[in-house]
């Protein structure tokens, strides 16, 4: 199917396999006829007359990737978009890093790594957090938010009936700044 479009001075025609344009210019007609290498979707395919260009848009009949814009009428080997290439970022290194395996070897490392003090306290908050229901959530956030810090508790039926009062250790004392 053919799909001829016209401005003042552009006249562009697309077919399945070509397109030709045609841009009127005071001095002579420039003319582009193009043999597409693959098929394109001609009813859709549009172009734009822009004060310093013109822009062509033709919508491919599937994803692939051209090699090149022009063909001879052998259509080469066709590759198709893969979900992994979509989502690669591009680079000039020639070696490709697996990131998903790098941050599980670093849970992995995590995991087995022995920690001290307050380390090793602040480890185990986080890991009652991730581990715990909705309600030890929301029973952590609201103690340790009522009581300024001074109070973790994961009971929520203690802690949703009641506002959480400051409680310092015995050795601190409490002061509103």
């Amino acid at each position: 199917m053919m799909k001829n479009a016209q401005n003042n001075d552009v006249r562009v025609e697309f077919a399945e396999q070509m397109m030709n344009a045609v841009v009127k210019r005071p001095s002579s007609d420039y003319k582009l006829n193009l043999s597409l290498l693959h098929p394109i979707v001609a009813e859709q395919s549009t172009f734009k007359v822009l004060s310093t260009k013109l822009e062509i848009r033709m919508k491919k009949t599937e994803a692939v990737r051209w090699e090149k814009l022009e063909g001879d009428g052998i259509l080469p080997s066709v590759k198709h978009f893969t979900p992994d290439e979509c989502h690669k970022y591009p680079s000039s290194s020639h070696y490709t890093r697996n990131w998903d395996k790098l941050v599980v070897e670093l849970k992995e490392e995590e995991k087995g790594e022995k920690l001290e003090g307050d380390a090793a306290l602040n480890k185990l908050f986080q890991q009652i957090y991730d581990d715990g229901s909705d309600e030890v959530k929301r029973a952590m956030n609201k103690s340790f938010m009522e009581s300024a810090g001074t109070v973790l508790s994961t009971n929520w039926t203690d802690v949703g009936k009641r506002k959480v009062d400051i409680s310092p250790s015995d050795d601190m004392e409490w002061k509103p700044y």
